[in-house]
């Protein structure tokens, strides 16, 4: 049964819930009076398609419903989740929740955005105040995984555990705040940053571009993948942490910042820093910039992704959840039909896989094909277990034949035949698509091999009589278009 979330407030932040939400599989009804609402969120969604489902390497579940309900009663019945990103005025929220609430299900849970009001605030003439908590994301929602979800008293632990549940199913990391305070954790941490940083205006010290190059180009690199603590471990040396603040601790209390005192944010002040940034970044507009945020996100998540690392391992867990969904099976027992091609990739384009042309490249063709071939590897025992064992499969001759283009964010699938498997030899063909689009087809030849030796090897039985079964099976099947098709043929 398909899931629905409703989502109060249309701006950026609730059309990023939306698209988290909807991308995800959940159906979504989105509620705002504003006449502009309907399109900001379908322009969120539209960059959303493009880099969300490009992000992992398993396919995402098929896209839910997306409706605009003129009435917030319409919006919140039988929905699982309301999530509220209504403008950050208490008053407003308030009231917003006293409408929410008589039409909401009673075991439904209601999430604020917002970044600095602690639960216990905004349950405040709730007539149910522990379906009430705060789950503040960080924006761009569709791409960045953490949530800091905070509870009061009034909030019974299991609610919080759906809560982290339900996050932790639509990819994203929900950070849990101990305590209720004011701008809960991570805005509180920006907020140091950003009052020192104005001061550094003010005083002349440095430019708008100067103190984001101080952060992109070099502390912020490091905290994208270890945060502060665990930075400063390692700047510590052999010594670790306890060296560290040995060496650094006495500084803390010598003048060097002014996180105390906040400038007065007067109009000299605001002209200087919006002049500057202008110049800083003005020769792009807004949906430029938030293009290339997107393109720099996805890429350094994929590679953190592959690391195994930080935010990565969100991703890599989102992709373990939709393995299974996505039909490729994990194991040869998990084959349903070995008499038809079996699948073993299952994914969306990413963008930076395009090229010049702004069409998949021809190299990320053999990627996917390459990842089928491990896919097909691993079903019939030649797992990482088995190669490190010392025992693996070479490619020795590989046939690609590029049959239609495909963009960013397209799903695409590969199904894999087993022509022939027996003595040193496996022979695979693959089948690429979109939809019903097919892609590109590739042949590849592989040799079973001695890691040790480097030269071919018999198959192990039990690879030998896996393989068997697949070609036996598939043998019924007819001769695949373009099989031992030489280069030119076609033409």
């Amino acid at each position: 049964m398909t899931r629905t979330a409703a989502i109060i407030g249309g701006g950026v932040i609730g059309a990023g819930w939306a698209a988290r939400f909807l991308l995800n599989g959940w159906n979504v009804r989105v509620f705002d009076p504003e006449p502009s609402a309907r399109e900001r969120v379908h322009a969120v969604l539209d960059a959303a398609r493009l880099a969300l489902p490009g992000l992992g390497d398993v396919a995402l579940p098929p896209e839910g419903e997306l409706s605009f309900p003129g009435l917030i009663s319409e919006s919140v019945r039988g929905a699982e989740w309301v999530q509220e990103s209504v403008p950050e005025r208490i008053e407003l929220k308030q009231k917003i929740y006293q409408a929410i609430q008589l039409h909401m299900e009673e075991d439904a849970i209601l999430a604020s955005s917002t970044s600095g009001f602690t639960p216990t605030e905004l349950q405040v003439s709730s007539a149910s105040p522990g379906q009430i908590i705060v789950a503040h994301p960080f924006n761009p929602v569709y791409l960045l995984p953490l949530v800091e979800l905070v509870a009061s008293d009034r909030t019974a632990p299991d609610l919080v555990a759906r809560a982290q549940d339900t996050l932790n199913a639509i990819g994203m990391f929900p950070l849990t705040v101990r305590a209720e305070v004011p701008a809960h954790v991570a805005d509180r941490l920006l907020e140091a940053v950003w009052r020192e940083a104005l001061w550094l205006v003010k005083d002349g010290v440095a430019t708008t571009g100067e103190i984001d190059d101080a952060i992109r180009m070099g502390f912020g690199l490091r905290w994208a993948q270890m945060g502060l603590f665990e930075t400063y471990r390692i700047a510590g040396g052999d010594g670790g942490m306890e060296h560290f603040l040995g060496q650094f601790g006495p500084a803390l209390k010598w003048p060097w910042t002014k996180l105390t005192d906040v400038p007065e944010m007067d109009a000299e002040l605001v002209r200087n820093i919006a002049s500057q940034s202008d110049t800083q970044s003005g020769a792009l507009s807004i949906r430029e910039l938030e293009a290339q945020r997107d393109r720099n996100l996805t890429g350094f998540l994929r590679v953190l992704g592959q690391q195994g690392w930080g935010a990565g391992n969100v991703l890599r867990a989102a992709d373990d959840r939709n393995l299974s969904a996505a039909g490729v099976p994990a194991t040869f027992d998990d084959i349903a039909d070995p008499a038809a091609p079996t699948r073993t990739v299952h994914r969306a384009v990413p963008l930076d896989w395009l090229d010049y042309n702004g069409h998949m490249t021809e190299a990320r063709y053999l990627h996917v094909f390459g990842d089928a071939t491990d896919r097909m590897m691993t079903l019939i025992g030649c797992d990482r277990d088995y190669i490190a064992a010392g025992k693996s499969f070479f490619t020795v001759e590989t046939h690609i034949r590029h049959l239609d283009e495909v963009t960013a964010g397209a799903p695409l699938v590969v199904d894999t035949r087993v022509i022939a498997g027996g003595g040193k030899k496996m022979h695979l063909w693959h089948e690429l698509r979109s939809g019903d689009r097919l892609l590109a087809t590739a042949e590849h030849m592989l040799l079973h091999v001695d890691l040790k030796t480097r030269r071919s090897v018999a198959l192990t039985q039990v690879l030998a009589e896996r393989l068997g079964v697949l070609v036996k099976a598939q043998s019924r099947l007819p001769a695949p278009e373009g099989l031992s098709r030489a280069i030119g043929d076609a033409l």
